[in-house]
């Protein structure tokens, strides 16, 4: 069992950010007194809290996931869930990288006109884009 500095410190998150996880019923350390103590489950929870949040899934999604974990011993339902929710980030982030890479034609373009423009190239000035 560890202290609540000692785990903020082996995760790289702050005291703040292990209350709040707290707060939201994420994690439920063990209380002596003001002390909070955290179990290598509580610890590993916040390894997966830690490793959604990287992944982008909301605080809502991550509690789902981590109370399924409790409900289902044979796990099946949450990998189940989390098949679906990670196959919906994929896309969800694929379509996200080819509207980036549209933009950033687009803006190449833009910095090439306007280059070409500033060293007196016959190129036609850059046009306005909504």
């Amino acid at each position: 069992m560890t202290g609540i500095q000692d785990v903020a410190t082996q995760l790289g998150v702050t005291m703040r950010t292990l209350r709040f996880y707290e707060d939201k019923g994420l994690i439920a350390p063990q209380r002596v007194g003001t002390m909070r103590i955290y179990s290598k489950r509580e610890i590993g929870r916040m390894q997966l809290i830690l490793r959604g949040k990287r992944l982008g899934f909301s605080i809502r999604e991550i509690k789902e996931f981590l109370d399924l974990y409790d409900v289902d011993p044979e796990h099946h339902e949450q990998v189940r869930i989390l098949q679906t929710k990670v196959a919906t980030r994929i896309d969800d982030l694929r379509k996200q990288k080819r509207a980036i890479e549209q933009t950033l034609e687009e803006l190449l373009s833009i910095e090439r006109q306007a280059r070409a423009w500033l060293q007196g190239s016959p190129v036609a000035p850059v046009e306005d884009t909504p």
